[in-house]
């Protein structure tokens, strides 16, 4: 169930890749923050990649700001 959410969050943000939400704070602008209905995950894409490029899936339980400002940081 959670790979068919995620897959057909990829489908739709290959059409419209500036759905997801922007998080200035936490990543370069390139890159949307999508939650997945039903599951505690955002997936990061990088919106300006063509095709948009899935970068990560976090569990929101995370302390995002400080996992990606860590190793596993979002290039500029």
């Amino acid at each position: 169930m959670l790979v068919r959410t995620a897959m057909r969050a990829a489908a739709l943000l290959q059409r419209r890749p500036q759905l997801g939400a922007r998080r200035p704070q936490w990543a370069p602008e390139r890159y949307r923050f999508w939650p997945l209905r039903g599951f505690p995950y955002l997936m990061v894409y990088d919106a300006e990649a063509q095709p948009p490029h899935v970068v990560r899936f976090v569990h929101t339980a995370r302390d995002l700001p400080a996992l990606l400002q860590e190793g596993g940081g979002l290039a500029e």
